[in-house]
């Protein structure tokens, strides 16, 4: 009786706090943070800790993982059957790539950071976006800058790589307008 109770035990306390499904209604800000709260606290935190606005990470999480805790890249093939692996390491909420992220924990020192939770994939958006003020002048509020720094790097932004990519100019308006939704949004649920 003892090993069913304990095993029972381990199941519940194994799903607890793993739920990477995307919240059900991604266009609302308020269902967002009135279904997942824990998202919410997570990015005031990081606010308050890195001056990044809640609707700028909202926007940059949207776009990069659907609010998907454990998203990855799709594979790539060889001849369109033969898989060769993922398109890159990006991993989690935040999509972060294994160098980008090996390099927030150890200059954070938040060495136990893990991708797929929330409060440390905004942590690691406040951090890596109060980067980009300081090595390329990009506001924090400008979310539309901000998401282009963010998916080129520091060094493709300033060297303006994006302008060839009007693909991801497109996606860049489309975080942009959808943080304006958010941020509106967010100030007639609070």
């Amino acid at each position: 009786m003892r090993q069913v109770v304990f095993f029972l035990i381990l199941l519940v306390l194994a799903g607890c706090g793993r739920n990477f499904s995307a919240p059900r209604d991604l266009d609302n800000a308020c269902s967002i943070i009135n279904e997942r709260p824990a998202y919410f606290r997570a990015m005031r935190a990081s606010e308050r800790n890195w001056g990044v606005p809640v609707h700028v990470q909202m926007a940059t999480i949207y776009q990069e993982s659907r609010f998907i805790g454990d998203a990855r890249t799709p594979f790539r093939y060889a001849l369109g059957v033969i898989p060769l692996g993922r398109q890159s390491s990006a991993y989690g909420y935040s999509q972060a790539l294994d160098g980008t992220w090996d390099e927030y924990r150890q200059r954070t020192g938040n060495r136990g950071a893990q991708r797929q939770n929330i409060r440390d994939a905004t942590d690691f958006m406040g951090w890596y976006m109060t980067q980009t003020v300081e090595r390329n002048g990009v506001p924090l509020t400008d979310a539309r800058s901000q998401y282009l720094a963010y998916h080129e790097g520091h060094t493709g932004f300033s060297r303006g790589s994006y302008n060839a990519k009007p693909w991801l100019l497109r996606v860049a308006d489309e975080v942009a307008a959808r943080a304006q939704v958010y941020q509106l949004q967010l100030a007639r649920c609070r």
